[in-house]
């Protein structure tokens, strides 16, 4: 048996390593053995039931189509029972906006994946900007972030004989012209000849790729150092002038911007490299990560404030402040469109629309009209490229227990034009909305919403989710699958908003990042204390589920707070701290965990490394472990090493790994329906709520 005390804090020292590598025959063999075990505990005819019954939801044929204007055409990609893979689409404005479109196919992901018997999963498409007739698919296999790049003609739906064709890689591309792209590339060597990828396996190197040639021999215009994250470039063709972005990304919330043209960058833009910035029309916008001081004034982060572009680049720039933030009162987005920048902020909670029209002696302020003030509401342009809208917006609207809804906004003062309206798929009726706040192990207060039964009983199976990083924001809205295989069957479900989260923007970020991580994990175990002392339930029925950086925080209830849990469902996780820089994307997160090659930082990381916390002749809660073959951003050897390290210490841990799916749940809808119902059915069993059916 392989020895299963905890690791040492040598990063090589580690008797599971061989579970690292992907696709080794031993490695395979242990992950096809976790499967059958997996499987043969938890399938039976309900988990097929459910199964069924979140993926007929998933490819309803009235769910709302979300669509893009490329010149003419809105398009849409599509996924339903007939297209598994899914149809890349388009139709008309006009036709958009009835209840039948007329969708004419663009492409047909199943039949291209068939024909060249390629398991190809969409990533997304870049149209050659004004004609859009040709378009650069991002086609991945298995769901993985590398994709293979290929150009295709939107007009014949045929791939052109000389078209761009770049292998699976990290990359990213943009049209220059029609024989001409902006490439960004992992692959090959830089200049000095160092590898072309950075640590964490994106692009440091941008070429200026001809068609026809070999994109290796391509001219190099921009490189970002090798201690960088990675390099990213577009093309802006405002008022008809070509101007191109090269952004260096020093670190995850580090960039600096270079304005140049097709020989490469000209002039840096001058801001310090923690600040945002969306320019549009002549006009900057710019919000800090850290106290800026400008002109003897100290502007505290997240404050939102605009200049003229020509004056920033002079060294004279004049800023304005446009927003300034409170205690639960931060920016979550800004963007331009149309020379309007619309600004998003959650307002303890609530959602707050604005848009400014810059001018020379001050910034026009108006609301953005006729959006709800309550719910999930998300904001965004119509057209693809910024220099060809016309000032369309899309709005989606929605709460934990109403579909979404899909709105426009017009250029003007009307109120939004509702576009189409998702069906429910799970039954709300009887269940109620509610706001609370638990108390973390510092004091501070932790915001959590509350979806269920209006009775109390003390007992009630709570579904508990959390993520805490990355300053994302975890915001209630309608989710479909926890709604059919919970809340309707008489559940509750909780999201907790806490820290390293950005809903309440960067301050709540910081005090869940690097060694204060530890605090946001405290967080969400004090959110499952507060459902025991509100009398809604009691540990052993509170199921909590988390995926990724929440992976991590699952993986940390485990080690830190077993006695609050009645079960762990613990998805694409990150849980070895010690090696999580070496492996895949790592590296690039350096900057919300810290290094652990630097002993100050292992010194704090190891807290929350709950793969060294582990230890055997623990009281822990019972705990399903998953990840993805293909997931190469989160390597699956996280999952697979905690998995195995449980188990040799005697824990009834389970493991479930599908083949594809990438960093995420699967590559269709089938597979994502049979990852969730396997998930919910071990939650439901666990924490005593039902038990398995006899029927396989």
């Amino acid at each position: 048996m392989t020895d299963p005390r905890p690791t040492a804090d040598a990063p090589d020292d580690d008797p599971y390593l061989w579970l690292e590598e992907v696709e080794g025959e031993r490695a395979l063999g242990w992950v096809e053995a976790q499967n059958a075990a997996t499987l043969s505990r938890l399938s039976d005819a309900r988990v097929a039931a459910d199964r069924d019954a979140v993926k007929a939801a998933l490819d309803r044929p009235d769910k709302i189509p979300f669509v893009t204007r490329r010149g003419p055409h809105l398009y849409n990609f599509w996924q339903d029972a007939a297209h598994p893979r899914g149809l890349w689409r388009r139709t008309s404005p006009a036709s958009f906006a009835t209840d039948a479109p007329d969708w004419e196919v663009v492409l047909d992901l199943d039949r291209l994946a068939e024909a060249e018997g390629e398991d190809w999963v969409w990533h997304g498409a870049v149209t050659r900007p004004g004609a859009h007739d040709r378009a650069l698919l991002r086609l991945s296999r298995g769901g993985g972030d590398a994709v293979v790049l290929r150009e295709f003609d939107t007009g014949t739906r045929s791939f052109p004989q000389d078209g761009f064709i770049l292998p699976e890689a990290k990359a990213s591309a943009d049209w220059l012209d029609l024989d001409t792209l902006l490439l960004g590339s992992p692959l090959g060597t830089a200049g000095d000849g160092t590898p072309a990828a950075s640590a964490s396996g994106y692009p440091r190197v941008i070429r200026r790729w001809q068609r026809g040639m070999d994109p290796l021999a391509a001219p190099i215009l921009f490189e970002a150092a090798p201690t960088s994250m990675g390099a990213w470039a577009g093309v802006d063709r405002e008022n008809g002038r070509e101007m191109l972005v090269f952004t260096e990304q020093l670190g995850f919330f580090d960039t600096a911007h270079h304005l140049g043209d097709r020989d490469g960058p000209q002039q840096r833009l001058p801001l310090p490299t923690d600040v945002r910035g969306a320019w549009q029309g002549g006009w900057i916008a710019a919000v800090p990560r850290t106290s800026w001081t400008l002109d003897g004034v100290t502007h505290p982060p997240d404050t939102l404030l605009g200049t003229s572009v020509a004056d920033l680049l002079a060294g004279r720039a004049r800023w304005q402040v446009l927003f300034r933030p409170g205690l639960r009162r931060a920016i979550q987005t800004f963007f331009w469109c149309r020379g309007r920048l619309i600004l998003s902020v959650l307002d303890e909670m609530r959602p707050v629309f604005t848009a400014f029209t810059p001018g020379p002696a001050a910034w026009a302020e108006a609301p953005v009209p006729g959006l709800p003030t309550t719910g999930v509401v998300s904001l965004w342009p119509l057209d693809e490229r910024e220099d060809e809208s016309d000032g369309t917006l899309l709005a989606m609207a929605q709460d934990p227990v109403t579909p979404p809804e899909l709105l426009r906004l017009d250029p003007g003062p009307a109120a939004p034009l509702v576009l189409k309206r998702s069906s429910p798929v799970f039954d709300a009726d009887g269940l109620m909305v509610t706001r609370h706040e638990a108390v973390s192990s510092d004091g501070e207060r932790i915001p959590y919403v509350q979806v269920g039964p209006a009775e109390e009983t003390g007992e009630a199976p709570v579904h508990l989710s959390g993520y805490g990083g990355f300053q994302v924001s975890m915001l209630p809205s309608y989710r479909g699958t926890v709604g059919q295989l919970w809340l309707q069957r008489g559940g509750t479900g909780v999201i907790a908003n806490i820290r390293g989260g950005g809903e309440f923007g960067t301050a709540w970020h910081e005090a869940g990042r690097r060694e204060r991580k530890r605090l946001s994990h405290d967080d969400f175990a004090a959110v499952a204390a507060d459902l025991v002392r509100r009398g809604v339930t009691m540990p052993g029925r509170i199921a909590a589920e988390g995926g990724s950086n929440g992976g991590l925080l699952i993986a940390n209830m485990l080690t830190r707070y077993p006695e609050r849990f009645g079960a762990l469902f613990c998805t694409i996780p990150l849980i070895d701290m010690r090696r999580y820089t070496r492996l895949l994307a790592g590296a690039s997160w350096i900057a919300e965990y810290g290094d652990p090659d630097e002993p100050g930082d292992w010194s704090f990381i190891r807290g929350f490394s709950a793969y060294h916390q582990a230890a055997p002749g623990q009281p822990y809660p019972p705990i399903l472990i998953a990840t993805t073959r293909r997931d190469d951003r989160v390597h699956p050897g996280h999952a697979r090493k905690m998995a195995a390290k449980l188990q040799a210490m005697g824990y009834p841990a389970l493991f479930h790994e599908p083949a594809a799916g990438g960093h995420g749940y699967g590559k269709d809808n089938g597979e994502v329906a049979g990852f969730a119902a396997l998930g919910a059915a071990f939650l439901r069993r666990a924490i005593g709520w039902e038990s398995a059916t006899t029927e396989a």
